[in-house]
């Protein structure tokens, strides 16, 4: 859960999203979201299976956002759903015991209920502005501290969070950090992917 990486097309261009996933995976991410809006299911599930396995190679899980049944269907570690997708419980039927669920969250109440319910982490934000997400409102480092102390499951920071900010998550307990554009639009992933997974070393052991 050190540094999270959130897959976004928006990016793709001079690489393909396999590329970029293996780029950041290369990097030292410790973790990959496969976050599709725009794909039908058939294809969908053929970069899933794709990028399920290049996880497999580098030994990092691969979680599929939102979307259960290509979650089953590709055999993904995991499944991170939000708070208008399906309750945590229902997901928790459909996809068993082993798979790791993890649930967006953005305040303590939230918190707390996804943990009741069973999710194994929890994504909490949006702790910066961000422009993946326009819609959300930016969470105090107070909260996410109280978040962090509170439940006994580990705890991601997401929204908004680069090279420049990371460090002022310092002290909040949290686990990792979830990045979206910060990874994806560098201009060299891997290298990126290095600092940041240095700068979120740090930041979590200061």
């Amino acid at each position: 859960m050190r540094l999270y990486a959130v897959t976004d097309r928006a990016w793709v261009g001079k690489q393909t999203l396999y590329e970029q996933v293996e780029s950041a995976l290369k990097g030292g991410v410790t973790c990959i979201q496969l976050r599709e809006k725009e794909l039908n299911d058939e294809d969908f599930l053929k970069e899933a299976l794709d990028i399920a396995a290049l996880c497999k190679q580098y030994n990092v899980p691969f979680i599929i956002n939102d979307d259960v049944e290509i979650a089953i269907q590709s055999k993904a570690d995991g499944i991170h759903v939000g708070q208008d997708d399906m309750p945590v419980e229902l997901v928790r039927q459909k996809v068993g015991s082993d798979m790791i669920i993890g649930v967006s969250v953005s305040s303590l109440e939230e918190a707390l209920e996804a943990v009741q319910n069973g999710a194994d982490y929890l994504g909490v934000g949006a702790m910066f502005s961000t422009s993946t997400k326009l819609d959300v409102s930016v969470l105090s480092k107070e909260t996410l501290r109280e978040i962090c102390t509170t439940v006994d499951v580990p705890v991601v920071a997401i929204g908004g969070i680069g090279k420049s900010n990371i460090s002022q998550l310092s002290g909040t307990g949290v686990d990792g950090v979830a990045l979206v554009s910060a990874i994806f639009s560098a201009e060299n992933i891997e290298d990126e992917c290095r600092l940041l997974r240095h700068l979120s070393e740090e930041m979590v052991n200061a």
